[in-house]
């Protein structure tokens, strides 16, 4: 009995140690959401749970070059609010706190409704992985985003969804207007926020644009 007893707690304990390092993960990024105050900056935890949640399976895949580079676009916040965050999760930093737009037909101070298909002009909840850096005629540089949510998200680049400056995504629009204006469903900064932001996230790190919606977090594989 008691052989068997010490074999079995030898099976077991790689388990044990699993889970401990798993807990004191969970509770060093619950340490980086106080530290960094981002409750006081107005994103949700739940928002920052699921992205975390999303980001360790994209890891776990191997889809992601850079796992220690989170950004996070809430938009269950008023289009007044910065409320895109980019966070180094290594060096427990907040690199950038921002103003995004969302979809002309998305909604007006706040993002109601979203959309995978192509001309809806809606923004696309769920996970993304950022890709490079690119120049066009129309909106200048831009960041390349790739959807990897099938039926969410998944049909980003062929909807040319990119990352790019705007300048009705700033405070003088919102000073003028009430709130800022509204993309094509492009999530749209600030013009002289899009080339430090698409640098520091360039190049396979992931990107969760949230609302809290029932549909979605039941629909997602990375949630699931």
């Amino acid at each position: 009995m008691k052989v068997r007893i010490i074999l079995l707690l030898l099976v077991l304990f790689p388990v044990f140690q699993r889970v401990d390092a798993g807990k004191k993960e969970a509770d060093e990024r619950e340490k980086v959401y106080n530290l960094l105050k981002l409750g006081d900056l107005g994103l949700s935890y739940e928002a920052f749970k699921l992205a975390l949640q999303g980001l360790d399976k994209l890891n776990e895949e191997g889809k992601l070059i850079n796992s220690s580079i989170l950004t996070i676009i809430d938009f269950s916040q008023s289009s007044k609010n910065k409320r895109m965050y980019v966070i180094d999760l290594y060096k427990k930093m907040l690199l950038f706190n921002t103003y995004v737009a969302h979809g002309r037909n998305t909604g007006n101070e706040y993002a109601t409704n979203f959309s995978n298909k192509e001309g809806s002009f809606m923004s696309s909840l769920g996970f993304y992985i950022t890709q490079n850096i690119a120049t066009g005629s129309r909106v200048g540089l831009s960041l390349i985003l790739q959807g990897i949510e099938k039926g969410i998200n998944d049909k980003a680049q062929q909807r040319e969804i990119i990352m790019h400056g705007a300048d009705y995504a700033t405070e003088d629009f919102i000073r003028k207007y009430g709130r800022l204006g509204r993309s094509y469903g492009c999530p749209s900064l600030p013009p002289d926020q899009i080339k430090p932001v698409a640098e520091a996230i360039k190049g396979g790190t992931c990107l969760f644009i949230y609302k809290h919606d029932d549909n979605y977090i039941h629909h997602s594989s990375l949630l699931n």
